[in-house]
């Protein structure tokens, strides 16, 4: 029996969605004997647990049945009714998730799985339980019981007066059905429902379009659908994975759950912390159903962001033993979320650094892998004029609502003392302001969200120093390193090399406008590089500062064959690895599917065209050469006519004087007489004439 409990047979269907598949792996990952506080301690990896408590399968739809799931012990990739039914059978338990945007289909087939397993009651080997996932959505036009009362909070032992937002009706029929067929034979089938709010956590689903913008920061203000005073119920998806795997142990009396975390939180509350943490800290206000224009939410998603509705949740609360990973709700815990999606999605900020002499290419190598890995290029003039012309936006904002007025003041006062050292400095930023505002920079949200190329601006090991270390970091190795900060120090260090002959020639051949522009000028480019050389065999170089950091710089040459530089990028890609965030957007994934579709019917019918010009030419060339063909023919018919004609000039002439006139007299004479047999005649006539015209001779 210990082994049974341990090993519980547990189904969920559609794993290949957002919330089936984390409480999948929330589950795989339970070890048998724990409480659901052991078994919540979330970076143990789960094959360092004595035994797992769960055997975990599930289904998914055939268009995603490639997909692996590695937390997964078997999957049915869309199988008939009566096979599913077999599967669901060999089960302890039964998760049926109707919690996101379900379609008809699948409450239908939630339906279907409930009273199939309750017409097979009478077979069951062992108690089976079967929970629906359902939604908060079932409340959602729930009244107070006093109507003078607005700000009423719900708990369950309402759930009877619950009343279903009107395209959630069907979610409320199954959830009495289950609780019902639950009733029967409660020793062979237990029913539950469990009421979730809007599920967040992980990579984000139903709140990813306000993560994804503030992420890409390519918008000023994070859009808010609406007024945004509404009430938002949620909850973790892993703490919706910890009700379940209470449910499934301990089996409460109680068989309606509500599963929320303990906020009150309204969608602006949440938005303007997304906003806040990871995008450009300001709100934009909009119509709900501009949602839908822009594409950001499919209209069954917004409902969902529509809801106002408050609930407590006594008995996850007081009966159930949760090692919460978000209890106070998302506002509270936004920033352990914010790493959560980043570290679920992948989008992890590349930071790179680039020296070399001058003119070894640099700033043409940075802008190539911002195209190409979309992170920000950094270059100290522009990131000095940007921090002028922001000091100038903010105090030229005239309402008092987005800039204070100890703000303008301390912007104005910023500026002047920028001014003024430029001044002083002959139009050069002082070294200890000018590292404050690189280091503000790389310390923004996109360098932090993104990354970025810092594009040759640092010199020395001083100046590294002064940019990247963190005396306030504690550093806890045996071997001491330098402490950096390591959200604005690169990870990658590439130092561009080339003979001095090589970039000479190619200042050289510049134009005197480009090479001014870029003070490649004789007079400025010579004691730059010689700078640069003896800053290199310095005592302590900028390269050993990031050596000391184990941050091991990757030397790379620059030769006259590679004008394009696509070895070195080839080189730094490959060391690098593959971009790490989001990548095109669908529209401009549709924008590029289109243009490559429209280059693969060009090229298709460039193919075709040239196919037709080959056999047209083929065709031609064929005439031609049966013309020639034919001319040639009727030249060596004409040279034989002409040939045979010269040939039988002598044999008439040789006719005409000896054989005519003997044969016109036969025929005279044959016609006179008028012989029986007149060939015989002639035939004597002519051969009697011969031999007189002989004798002579």
């Amino acid at each position: 029996m210990g082994d049974k409990k341990r090993h519980k047979r547990v189904f969920i269907n559609e794993v290949d969605t957002y919330s089936s598949k984390h409480i999948a792996q929330f589950l795989s990952t339970c070890a048998a004997g724990e409480s659901s506080e052991e078994a919540e301690e979330e970076d143990t990896p789960a094959s360092s647990h004595p035994e797992p408590a769960f055997q975990i399968v599930g289904s998914v739809s055939a268009s995603n049945q490639d997909e692996t799931h590695s937390f997964l012990h078997e999957l049915y990739a869309a199988p008939t009714r009566d096979e599913l039914l077999e599967h669901l059978l060999e089960c302890d338990v039964v998760i049926y998730n109707i919690s996101e945007c379900a379609t008809k289909q699948q409450v239908d087939e939630a339906t279907w799985a409930i009273e199939a397993l309750h017409a097979e009651i009478e077979n069951f080997k062992s108690r089976k339980i079967f929970i629906l996932l359902s939604t908060v959505m079932s409340w959602a036009m729930t009244k107070p019981q006093n109507p003078e009362e607005t700000d009423v909070v719900l708990t369950e032992e309402e759930f009877r007066r619950r009343r279903p937002h009107p395209s959630f009706r069907n979610h409320h029929s199954l959830e009495k059905l289950v609780l019902k067929l639950g009733k029967v034979k409660k020793t062979k089938l237990t029913g539950y429902v469990v009421a979730c709010g809007l599920q967040y956590g992980k990579g984000e689903n139903l709140f990813q379009y306000f993560f994804k913008v503030s992420w890409l920061m390519q918008l000023p203000k994070v859009p808010l659908f609406g007024e945004g005073t509404n009430y938002i119920p949620t909850i973790h998806v892993y703490d919706l994975g910890g009700v379940l795997q209470n449910i499934i142990e301990h089996r409460p009396k109680s068989k309606y759950i509500v599963a929320v975390d303990d906020s009150k939180n309204t969608l602006e509350d949440i938005v303007k912390t997304i906003s806040d943490t990871l995008g450009p800290e300001n709100l934009d206000k909009v119509p709900s159903e501009e949602a839908i224009a822009m594409k950001a939410f499919k209209p069954e998603e917004l409902e969902y962001l529509c809801i106002n509705l408050r609930l407590d949740a006594f008995i996850i609360r007081d009966s159930f033993s949760l090692n919460w990973v978000s209890e106070t709700g998302m506002v509270a815990n936004m920033e352990s979320i914010v790493e959560e999606y980043k570290d679920t999605r992948q989008l992890i900020p590349i930071r790179i650094c680039l020296v070399g002499p001058p003119a070894v290419g640099k700033t043409t190598v940075a802008e190539k892998l911002c195209g190409h890995y979309q992170i920000h290029h950094i270059k100290i003039r522009e990131v000095i004029e940007d921090k002028i012309s922001q000091l100038k936006e903010i105090m030229n904002e005239a309402d008092p609502a987005y800039v204070s007025e100890e703000v303008a003041v301390a912007a104005q006062k910023q500026l002047d003392n920028l001014n003024k050292n430029m001044e002083m400095n002959a139009g050069r930023l002082a070294d200890h302001l000018l590292f404050e505002i690189l280091k503000e920079k790389l310390n923004s949200k996109p360098c932090r969200n993104q990354g970025f190329v810092l594009d040759g601006f640092l010199e020395t090991y001083e100046q590294a120093k002064l940019i990247f270390s963190d005396e306030d970091t504690e550093n806890d190795d045996l071997i001491q390193t330098p402490a950096c900060n390591k959200k604005i120090t690169p990870e990658h260090v590439f130092a561009l090399n080339a003979t001095d002959d090589f970039l000479t020639k190619r200042v050289q051949g510049l134009p005197q406008s480009v090479a001014e522009k870029m003070r490649y000028t004789q007079e400025e480019f010579v004691p730059r590089l010689t700078r640069y050389r003896q800053l290199s065999t310095a005592e302590e170089t900028l390269l050993d500062y990031f050596d000391e950091l184990e941050i091991h710089p990757e030397h790379i040459e620059v030769t006259t064959c590679d004008s394009e530089y696509k070895d070195v990028m080839k080189k730094i890609t490959e060391m690098v690895g593959v971009p790490k965030n989001y990548g095109l957007s669908p529209e401009e994934q549709e924008e590029e599917d289109r243009r490559k579709e429209e280059e693969r019917k060009q090229k298709a019918a460039a193919e075709v065209a040239e196919k037709k010009r080959r056999n047209e030419a083929a065709l031609a060339e064929m005439a031609a050469q049966y013309e020639e063909w034919q001319k040639n023919l009727s030249e060596l018919k004409r040279q034989e006519y002409e040939l045979l004609e010269a040939h039988a000039l002598p044999l008439r002439n040789y006719l005409m004087k000896y054989v005519m006139p003997s044969l016109s007299e036969a025929m005279l004479d044959c016609c006179k007489i008028k012989p029986e047999d007149p060939v015989d005649f002639l035939a004597e006539y002519l051969l009697r004439n011969n031999q007189q015209e002989q004798q002579p001779t």
